[in-house]
């Protein structure tokens, strides 16, 4: 037992010591000769029965009492025997002036990652309360400690609410017995308290060690010998222990990814390796399906519709589950000017916020709102190191038992943003040892942006992960899927040009590029595949075959611009920046990459935009290294 001193009574140092069990010790934390102080709860004939803490009681016989008592008196008090059956005998001790200093329960505590072996047992844990969830029988308290997350059952009665002090982040202490429920571990709760003073803070200092040490990624080499790569490995480290972090503190993430094919190469390798991390840490095993989403997003920023929508289903999760407010995972994704009206939304709320890019940043516009931000030109790189590429490595950093099933991961990236990065050789090299030429590897960098448009808002978990052929084991199916994927893409890629080749407008600029316009609103089909992105995109792909560089290709709607260039030396998001001063009224917004992206304006301004753009291009220098046919952005 451990004692501390909780009140004097007395009258100088000389007094005597009488101890005070806390509410929560039991009679192994009694020693004979030693006295405690006592509550009467009952008077009888032969005696008087006295409480010592919630589970230590017994009777004083009326034989060793003088004078007269009533129920609730204090009385000093030492143990004289214990019976076979554990009933315990008490006699008083005479002393007039003492200190009184408490007793606490010395706890021998179970981790959770000791549960199956204490099967049956009652046990004690202490752990943070990650989530409270309220069913229709008991209160589920899901507590994480040094090791993992448990479900800890409490039932008041059925639907109604148990501990209601209890709250998400208290530690508490937790005493019940491990049972199993549904092939998982659950503990039924005896007794659960909250820590306070002293023992909170020695939990939270033991629960913060144990999880700094837990959350720091794994050591792995990288899938091929990269030196750009090199300038971006501490970033990702320091976004792979946030999200470890994130998973042993019970907060849910939610992840944001453009919805293409570097989009989805980025994404799908983290959310399992996110997955199976929970699994580890979680006896729950639904607490993958709840802590993680993956989420796409059809614009290459981070959209208001998205953000509100997102923060309201997140809301509705506390509210409804209990859970925590999520951690949100930018992905090929949310590093410009216009993520920052959504990002000020989330922050309201406290949201944590990483982003993980390779679009051309504006970092004095969003770095105070994130909690992380990985993007190659920070290190003077560029958008040829895809997201993708770098998504794979902070997979393996998470779950390195991840790095056979993606090695051709980062070639079916490069390949669906047009890279031209220098390690694009190895990555195809890499691939090839897995059983995938780079035939294939179009097909399926074709069939994922195919697939892509399709599902829309939905992430497809199974059919995405079968078409890359991660975490599943059909390979005849992810063969079938991909080819007719891919053929349907070539197909209707093929039936949009024909329609729209003719109303091609072609004019010879005067620094020697050839400029490509079409009105993809009014000549080519909408609301199907190919979008208006990838419609231009492939025309440009065409026409530098047919012409060679320098080439530039804008197609046009309403009030947006999609452009494309190869050979020219523009900077897009510089042109945005000027276009915005330059057109008064034009409401123009847009970014993306030096020589990929897209612009927004009012309606009524499209003919002055498009007008002072092609003068801007006019204007920009031709320079054949820049020549990349650069990715696509829809």
């Amino acid at each position: 037992m451990t004692r501390e001193s909780a009140g004097d009574t007395g009258t100088d140092d000389g007094d005597s010591v009488v101890y005070d069990l806390d509410s929560d010790c039991t009679a192994d934390d009694l020693e004979r000769g030693t006295p405690y102080l006592a509550e009467i709860n009952g008077i009888v004939d032969y005696g008087v029965f006295v409480d010592l803490s919630d589970s230590v009681s017994g009777l004083v016989h009326e034989s060793v009492l003088e004078g007269t008592f009533a129920v609730g008196d204090e009385l000093v008090v030492e143990l004289e025997s214990v019976r076979d059956n554990g009933d315990m005998a008490f006699e008083p001790v005479d002393v007039d002036d003492y200190t009184v200093e408490s007793v606490s329960h010395d706890y021998s505590l179970t981790g959770t990652d000791r549960l199956e072996a204490n099967l049956g047992d009652q046990i004690h844990l202490e752990g943070e309360v990650v989530q409270v969830k309220q069913t229709g029988g008991p209160t589920i308290f899901h507590v994480a400690d040094e090791d993992g997350v448990v479900p800890c059952a409490a039932f008041e009665e059925a639907g109604v609410r148990a501990y209601p002090q209890v709250e998400v982040g208290d530690v508490v202490r937790v005493t019940g017995t491990p049972e199993h429920r549904e092939e998982s571990v659950q503990v039924e709760v005896d007794g659960l308290s909250t820590l306070e003073g002293e023992d909170a803070e020695a939990a939270r200092e033991r629960l913060e060690e144990a999880i700094e040490t837990r959350s720091e990624p794994l050591d792995v080499e990288p899938l091929i010998d990269w030196p750009a790569f090199e300038k971006l490995r501490p970033n990702l480290r320091e976004v792979a222990q946030l999200l470890r972090r994130t998973v042993l503190e019970g907060r849910p993430i939610r992840i944001r990814h453009h919805a293409d094919g570097d989009g989805m190469c980025a994404a799908v390798p983290v959310q399992i390796a996110l997955e199976r991390f929970i699994g580890e840490v979680h006896e729950d095993p639904e607490a993958p399906r709840h802590l993680i989403k993956r989420l796409p997003a059809k614009a290459p920023f981070y959209e208001m519709e998205d953000a509100t929508r997102d923060l309201n289903f997140a809301l509705e999760d506390r509210e409804k589950h209990g859970q925590q407010l999520p951690l949100l995972l930018m992905l090929d994704n949310g590093s410009t000017a216009e993520d920052v009206p959504a990002y000020e939304t989330l922050a309201h709320y406290d949201i944590p916020i990483a982003v993980v890019d390779h679009h051309h940043p504006d970092p004095d516009a969003v770095e105070e709102l994130l909690d992380a931000h990985v993007n190659p030109y920070l290190h003077d790189e560029d958008y040829r190191i895809t997201t993708g590429m770098l998504c794979v490595e902070l997979a393996r950093m998470i779950d390195p038992d991840l790095g056979e099933e993606l090695r051709h991961v980062p070639a079916v990236a490069g390949l669906s943003d047009r890279s031209k990065a220098d390690a694009m050789e190895d990555y195809l090299a890499l691939a090839a040892e897995e059983g995938y030429d780079e035939d294939r590897l179009q097909d399926l960098s074709e069939a994922l942006d195919y697939a892509a448009f399709w599902l829309r808002y939905n992430s497809g978990d199974q059919l995405v992960q079968d078409l890359l052929q991660i975490d599943s084991d059909d390979e005849q199916r992810h063969r079938e899927l991909v080819d007719f994927f891919a053929d349907r893409a070539r197909e209707e890629v093929d039936e949009q040009l024909e329609a729209a080749m003719p109303h091609l407008e072609h004019e010879n600029l005067d620094n020697g590029a050839h400029l490509y316009r079409i009105d993809v609103e009014n000549f080519a089909h909408r609301f199907t595949y190919p979008a208006p992105g990838k419609t231009t995109g492939e025309i440009h792909d065409r026409k530098i075959e047919e012409t060679g560089d320098p080439v530039i290709t804008v197609g046009y709607g309403p009030d947006f611009a999609v452009l494309r260039s190869d050979g020219v030396r523009l900077d897009i998001p510089q042109m945005v920046s000027e276009l915005e001063e330059e057109v008064p009224g034009g409401g123009v917004s847009g970014g993306g990459h030096l020589v990929v992206g897209s612009i927004k304006f009012v309606k009524g301004k499209r003919e002055e935009v498009i007008d002072a753009l092609v003068e801007k291009m006019e204007d920009a220098e031709i320079d054949e290294a820049l020549s990349s046919a650069a990715p696509i952005d829809d």
